[in-house]
């Protein structure tokens, strides 16, 4: 068995003159090449700004960029054909497809309703500041460029617990629609701000049947159109778990499969709310490692001064490896976004070598990592920001390596403040597989380390070719590896 990868296929400001999926149908075999067995693909739906958005801002669910809604036929990653292209690339590649699917809310209704609301305090979500009142919300969704096509129905207001715009007043605010299914959110994993039920535009509300079976409906139609092999859930911390639950229970038994999921619970302050998520939904789905990703922008940060030997602790990929995945960064992450926590170019390699090197957990790289990005946007402060990210040549290398030695039992040596490492002794299946890896936060590092009696006597360099001196292995399996101050060296077996 290869070894898992993952590769999110984009970043927020994706502007290269190829469009997304005629992108991805044309790397399928050069992302084979580099040991990907997933392609984590954006929300593939007509949003709010059809041509423009990155897909977070829902409208409709059913156009793939088959309709002329919202200001174009085509989303800004392309068409329908060609995203079902893409996914067919990838399957003659023997890679998965991964959708990114967001059923926290929905944006751009078609019509307004009046609808009766109560203001609650922002701060504290499960405190109401006004009586009952009505507002005029666009709440109700027709799609009438889809004209009923695949689904005729017809999102209003009870299908949500909240929106932020009352149209007639022109005013922002956190309005709870009180309506038959309750007059207050639902209940969420996350208990942050009271209750973090509502986090953007019209709150889809479970409580609601139809709406729970229109979207395991949709589940199948998705399923069924694009042949995805499984799913990203996007902002589950904010979501209703019970259907999450049913969602995914229902897909796995109308197919008899087990599809991939992986859920974005976003924690960087502790590891209980992940378990606490894991236990809810009974370990159904993989979980990105947010904390392990604010360790390798904290040590990023720090430099010499960061505790190497820390650097999983209370993690995921420690705690629950077998449900982790991890990642160095992401869109929510990279450089002037929401969260944004980027990870310092020359940390980078080192992150990348703990991810994909190691036994534990699923690695997702990100997209500029392999092919860089350029962009401009402002700040919070309304400045003008130039941001030129560079692709990192040793993830390639590294994401090979994984996929070819990263194998076998791992020794670790995580004794010293700035200077680690660890070593894969290798197995029958894969040919000259095992490796070791030392890298260094402070001044350049050597470290004595065991790989394994097999390898008496062999000759083993770094793939990486930071260093040029070559590395004997002694009678006991043992040798001194070594690396550059602040930098990563990964020493295989020398083939002739």
């Amino acid at each position: 068995m290869q070894n898992q990868t993952i590769i999110q296929y984009f970043h927020w400001y994706y502007n290269e003159e190829q469009n997304l999926w005629n992108k991805v149908a044309k790397e399928a075999a050069h992302l084979k090449k580099l040991g990907i067995t997933s392609v984590w693909l954006p929300p593939a739906y007509k949003s709010n700004n059809a041509a423009y958005d990155v897909g977070y801002a829902v409208y409709d669910l059913f156009d793939l960029g088959e309709f002329d809604q919202k200001g174009a036929v085509h989303t800004k990653y392309g068409t329908k054909d060609e995203y079902i292209k893409a996914i067919e690339a990838l399957h003659e590649n023997g890679i998965a497809a991964v959708a990114d699917i967001v059923f926290n809310h929905k944006a751009g209704g078609d019509e307004l309703e009046k609808v009766k609301v109560r203001t609650v305090n922002s701060d504290n979500r499960n405190e109401f500041t006004s009586d009952v009142f009505e507002i005029e919300a666009w709440t109700k969704f027709t799609f009438p460029g889809r004209q009923g096509k695949y689904s005729e129905f017809i999102w209003d207001h009870t299908c949500f617990s909240g929106v932020d715009w009352a149209e007639d007043l022109k005013e922002t605010a956190i309005y709870s629609i009180q309506n038959y299914l309750g007059e207050g959110f639902e209940k969420v994993p996350s208990t942050e701000l009271g209750n973090y039920d509502y986090l953007m535009f019209n709150d889809i509300d479970y409580r609601n049947q139809a709406v729970i079976n229109e979207l395991k409906y949709w589940g199948e139609w998705i399923v069924e159109t694009t042949k995805v092999d499984g799913f990203r859930l996007d902002a589950v911390k904010h979501i209703n778990p019970d259907f999450i639950i049913e969602w995914l229970d229902h897909l796995n038994q109308k197919y008899n499969r087990e599809f991939f999921v992986v859920a974005e619970d976003w924690n960087v302050v502790d590891i209980e709310g992940q378990l606490e998520y894991i236990d809810i939904t009974g370990g159904r789905t993989q979980i990105f490692d947010s904390l392990l990703h604010h360790n390798f922008y904290l040590a990023s940060q720090e430099e010499n001064q960061f505790d190497m030997r820390t650097i999983f602790d209370k993690t995921l990929v420690q705690i629950k490896p077998e449900l982790a995945v991890t990642f160095v960064d992401n869109h929510d992450s990279q450089p002037l976004q929401a969260l944004e926590s980027y990870v310092e170019f020359w940390f980078r390699p080192l992150a990348y070598a703990m991810i994909l090197l190691r036994e534990q957990g699923i690695p997702c790289l990100f997209f500029p990592d392999i092919y860089g990005g350029i962009y401009d946007d402002k700040d919070n402060e309304g400045n003008d920001v130039h941001i030129d990210l560079a692709s990192i040549p040793e993830v390639e290398t590294m994401s090979k390596l994984r996929a070819s030695l990263a194998y076998g039992l791992q020794r670790e040596y995580f004794d010293h403040g700035n200077c680690v490492g660890w070593t894969r002794e290798g197995d029958d299946e894969h040919e000259n597989s095992g490796l070791a890896v030392l890298l260094s936060t402070g001044e350049e590092g050597f470290k004595e380390m065991e790989i394994g009696k097999k390898f008496a006597g062999k000759t083993f360099i770094d793939a990486l070719g930071h260093r040029e001196k070559e590395v004997v292995i002694d009678q006991n399996g043992l040798a001194e590896f070594h690396c550059n101050a602040g930098s990563v060296s990964v020493w295989i077996l020398k083939t002739e």
